[in-house]
């Protein structure tokens, strides 16, 4: 087990400008071979903007098909192969219910993921240039429309 030091400002109750190091302990020493392909092959299914708002979805509670079409603004059939995709790789577990099929997230270690990796945009985001805030990344606004 190896250790690495985070450096963090304070979360209320400490002085502005103050800059605290915690020490945090890892799981594993150097991730195989295996681990770094599956970590990699996660990103690569996380990448998709579709997928990623049908995992943000979820991790507010479970979900039909036509519940997350309508939340992440894609047509049924589209959302029923992102879950196929995101069920093969054990992101999200489902539940049948009669005829209805409802879905959550089954690896919370992916929802924090996702959860950093958009709270981490929203900070990136915030601190663009207005006129780049509502496109891609690498495309200004008028290009992308």
């Amino acid at each position: 087990m190896s250790s690495f030091w985070v450096s963090t400002e304070p979360v209320g109750g400490g002085q502005a400008g103050e800059v605290y190091s915690i020490c945090m302990d890892t799981q594993i020493d150097d991730p195989t071979t295996a681990q770094v392909a599956w970590a990699s092959e996660t990103f690569k299914l996380l990448a998709d903007p579709t997928r990623l708002r049908i995992v943000w979805t979820l991790l507010h509670g479970e979900h039909s098909v036509n519940s997350l079409a309508d939340h992440v603004g894609a047509q049924p059939s589209a959302v029923s192969q992102h879950l196929a995709k995101l069920h093969l790789a054990r992101v999200v577990k489902k539940r049948r219910q009669g005829t209805f099929f409802f879905y959550s997230i089954q690896n919370e270690h992916l929802g924090r993921l996702a959860t950093e990796a958009l709270f981490s945009a929203d900070h990136a985001v915030a601190d663009l240039p207005a006129e780049h805030q509502h496109g891609t990344v690498g495309v200004s606004a008028s290009e992308s429309a």
